[in-house]
């Protein structure tokens, strides 16, 4: 691959992933980075990852008129050869010059148990670019205890430290939300308890420092390194402490809805549920299709219980008829967030005199971590 992603020059592809915990903003640095790419002249190909089923960060992409495979039921490390057979659907349809994958936002091991055998079994075939992990950094402030405010569990916690102890690249995401002091306080805490990765400082929203971090994984390899030592009872407990939910709802109207403040409105509304029943919010994503519309979307995220929905997306007209994907992932009983989606969903259409339907909900805790391959050299 030659310096600034011109063209593909080898019959090998890029392999680049982009990890980070629930929140950091890997959907919307993967848009800009696919963005980029093309407009170089590369094809590229996303796949993205789920526990379940109706993922939003799918619907996101392809709105911007993406390549996406899904894989759902598991993370990439549980499901190595799901990813391979999306990478050659990706190939035989449009034969990429780059893969961009974004593992589920709760999955860590990922260099021994993705990116390693990737290079050994498939080294004929890929390329593998340095692991980047993302953070939230408001999340990441209080995982490190610079700064106070609503934190996970012990358990949960361990998972995220660990996306960052097997980071080549650790990303401050969002860093047009902070003062120059708090910028240089966080860098200085993750740079000192993470030595042997590269710290760097983006806002994939703004567009602010890509440059540098994007040349990275355009040019270079992932390096050999120690394995990651990690407790894969600890690491499940973890995950199984999170609630998740994948859901969708139809709206019907007899009235033109504006489609970004009512999202953003519902998310409120389930936000407030949440912190009532003192569930701290990992991220809740929703966005909502026009019917009829093609790749048209509205979009609001949340990524921490005590922050405020935000509008990513907005629709240029107003809708009368929709579908509404809901992702809630929180610390909390999956029959908790069931609950909460589904009551507040009908108390939702009542007050906005709408139909307000809950179609489709799953809610469960993630099983297990069971890699397919596990090579620490």
């Amino acid at each position: 691959m030659t310096t600034g992603m011109d063209a593909r020059t080898t019959t090998k592809a890029r392999y680049i992933m982009i990890g980070g915990f629930l929140g950091a903003g890997k959907s919307t640095a993967l848009g800009r980075l696919a963005r980029r790419l093309t407009d170089r002249g590369n094809r590229v190909g996303l796949i993205t990852n789920d526990q379940g089923t109706g993922l939003v960060d799918t619907a996101a992409l392809r709105s911007q008129g993406f390549d996406v495979e899904e894989i759902a039921g598991g993370c990439f490390c549980c499901r190595f050869n799901s990813l391979r057979e999306a990478a050659s659907r990706l190939t035989a349809e449009s034969r990429p010059d780059v893969f961009l994958a974004e593992p589920v936002g709760s999955c860590t091991d990922l260099v021994a148990t993705v990116s390693y055998p990737l290079r050994r079994i498939y080294g004929d075939e890929f390329v593998v670019a340095p692991l980047s992990v993302l953070v939230d950094p408001a999340r990441a402030a209080r995982v490190l205890g610079i700064e106070s405010g609503r934190r996970f569990s012990p358990k949960v916690t361990y998972v995220y430290e660990k996306q960052l102890e097997e980071a080549d690249l650790i990303v401050i995401n969002k860093c047009d939300l902070l003062d120059d002091d708090r910028r240089r306080t966080l860098r200085d805490a993750l740079a000192t308890r993470y030595p042997a990765a590269e710290v760097l400082e983006v806002s994939a929203r703004a567009g602010a420092g890509l440059d540098e971090w994007f040349e990275r994984l355009a040019t270079e390899e992932m390096a050999a390194g120690r394995p990651l030592d990690i407790d894969y009872d600890v690491y499940a407990e973890g995950e199984a402490l999170l609630g998740w939910l994948n859901g969708t709802i139809e709206l019907a109207s007899d009235r033109d809805v504006d489609a970004g403040p009512l999202l953003a409105e519902f998310a409120g509304a389930i936000q407030g549920r949440l912190q009532e029943a003192d569930a701290e919010v990992a991220h809740l994503k929703m966005t909502l299709s026009p019917a009829g519309g093609i790749n048209e979307i509205a979009l609001v995220s949340l990524v921490r219980g005590d922050f405020v929905p935000e509008l990513g997306q907005e629709l240029d007209e107003p809708v009368r008829r929709a579908q509404i994907i809901v992702n809630l992932r929180a610390e909390a009983d999956p029959d908790l967030l069931r609950r909460v989606v589904t009551e507040e969903a009908a108390r939702f259409g009542e007050r906005k005199s709408l139909a307000f339907d809950v179609d489709h909900v799953e809610s469960f805790r993630p099983g297990r971590p069971v890699p397919t391959h596990r090579m620490t050299t």
